[in-house]
């Protein structure tokens, strides 16, 4: 259930909720979680437009875009790593309709310890995130 942050100067991108939605959908399906309401309701994606001249290079240069992506300890292996970073630098390029950004996208990938993802006001461990998506399955599926 990770959290993205996308940074980038106001007016990159022409459909900023289109994109949240993208690269939350993107994140789910690269960490191959269920598509339960849980997942569903709890990966998010924010687009954060900070002012002209709020982000810049050591040159001055300010056309670049931070992808943070935070998620309970473990759950990218290094296949899903080398995934979401090449994918969200892809989505972000393309919704900036922009190839060339996908040379100035950072993506870092964050890992919360564990017991410091919180969640339904629960500093959760890994083990208690399990639980909570099988209970969720069998509730579903009527067990």
């Amino acid at each position: 259930m990770p959290m993205i942050d996308i940074y980038a100067t106001a007016g990159t991108f022409a459909d900023t909720a289109k994109l949240a939605r993208d690269a939350a959908a993107t994140l789910m399906e690269i960490e191959k979680v269920p598509n339960i309401p849980m997942f569903r309701s709890n990966t998010a994606a924010f687009v954060h437009e900070l002012p002209a001249g709020a982000i810049a290079n050591v040159d001055g240069e300010s056309n670049y875009v931070r992808v943070q992506v935070l998620t309970n300890s473990g759950a990218l292996d290094r296949e899903k790593q080398l995934a979401v970073v090449r994918q969200l630098t892809d989505l972000v390029a393309a919704a900036a309709a922009d190839a060339a950004l996908s040379e100035r996208t950072w993506v870092l990938l964050t890992e919360a310890p564990e017991g410091g993802w919180g969640l339904w006001g629960h500093a959760h461990l890994n083990a208690e995130l399990v639980a909570a998506a099988r209970a969720e399955i069998a509730k579903l599926q009527g067990n």
